[in-house]
């Protein structure tokens, strides 16, 4: 599947039109999102499966609003510094979302090196404050 595709796939919830709030959700200091696979500098091949971690936090759904949950958006060859953190996150082929509580996800990546990131976001694609990354992981795929 490719990333675009993700973005439509059945169950996934796409970033509303709607403004973000006024404010943030807050999430727990010692939150963290990471990457469980593949490895940084791990060399792969197509489809790829990435896998999602979570610490400190709980998944669920966009639309569901729990204290310290969210769901996952993955950045794709996207910076951090990149990313608007007091707005809905967009759906681009860089910015996929998994707003139906997914884990992980398996995808067709063009040949060469790729950075993925994780950026958790609440019940309406927004970052959390402070926001919930993974450490950036570079693969190879051949």
């Amino acid at each position: 599947m490719k990333p675009h595709a993700l973005m439509l796939g059945a169950g996934l919830a796409l970033a509303s039109a709607a403004h973000a709030s006024d404010h943030r959700t807050p999430a727990p200091e010692d939150a963290r999102a990471y990457i469980i696979s593949p490895s940084d500098g791990e060399t792969v091949s197509n489809p790829v499966t990435i896998v999602f971690g979570l610490e400190g936090m709980g998944i669920a759904p966009a639309g569901t609003e729990a204290e310290n949950t969210g769901h996952h958006h993955l950045l794709i060859n996207t910076e951090l510094d990149s990313v608007d953190l007091d707005a809905n996150l967009p759906a681009t082929d860089q910015i996929v979302h998994f707003g139906g509580g997914q884990t992980q996800v398996t995808t067709e990546l063009p040949t060469g090196e790729h950075r993925l990131q994780l950026l958790l976001g609440d019940a309406n694609h927004v970052p959390h404050d402070p926001p919930v990354t993974s450490d950036p992981v570079t693969i190879t795929v051949e």
